[in-house]
């Protein structure tokens, strides 16, 4: 049997090399909004985070992802993809993701206090046409999703049909989707049976925008 010794103060040195590239664009700089009608914005933000690949390791091997089932036609399916979730931030162990979430509330003035990840493992996990209605339950929202891994396409069109705009955010991207992009458009991410690599999407989520608004 092949066995490998790491070295203590090897490993410690390449974490920390690699931790001290972290950073977070908090001005913004990069950030690109395009119009998707008189009321829905998607913006992207390339570069956002920088040195973001042990924050990519740790969620990959650490959080609590799970698969789950979905009933369609009279038969149990397992969804193309894995999740997981941090419903309260105390619950977050990576101090990283921590100040990205301080980062974004202070930008949008959106109180964000919890986290939904997806898991493609290859180009084969996808997930289909949808919007985030049930935690987003307000006409208008901020919804901001970083990427982590391998590059994959997202595509963004009207929830009643029509032409889609393809984005390809990388690691380190944010796709931030505003005003009521979650009512009246709908998005998704495609299967790519050509790309072997993983992605994480973190998506940062509010309670406040959970609630409906008054009529």
């Amino acid at each position: 049997m092949n066995t490998c010794t790491l070295d203590p103060m090897s490993t410690q040195s390449d974490l920390f090399e690699r931790s001290a590239r972290f950073s977070i664009d908090t001005s913004f700089g990069t950030a690109r909004r395009f119009a998707l009608d008189d009321h829905s914005w998607i913006e992207i933000v390339p570069g956002w985070m920088s040195g973001a690949s042990l924050l990519y390791e740790q969620l990959r091997n650490g959080a609590p992802w799970r698969e789950h089932e979905r009933r369609m036609f009279n038969k149990v399916f397992l969804e193309p993809r894995m999740t997981a979730s941090y419903r309260h931030l105390a619950d977050v162990p990576q101090q990283d993701l921590l100040q990205a979430v301080r980062a974004l509330s202070s930008h949008y003035g959106v109180a964000y206090d919890g986290l939904w990840m997806n898991l493609y493992r290859n180009g084969q996990d996808s997930t289909g046409w949808h919007r985030d209605h049930r935690s987003c339950r307000k006409l208008e929202y901020i919804v901001p999703v970083l990427t982590l891994g391998t590059t994959r396409r997202f595509l963004i069109r009207p929830n009643k049909g029509g032409s889609s705009m393809t984005f390809k955010p990388s690691s380190g991207d944010l796709v931030v989707m505003g005003g009521r992009s979650q009512q009246d458009w709908v998005h998704c991410v495609p299967k790519e049976p050509d790309i072997a690599g993983a992605r994480i999407s973190v998506n940062f989520m509010s309670s406040a925008q959970g609630v409906r608004d008054r009529a």
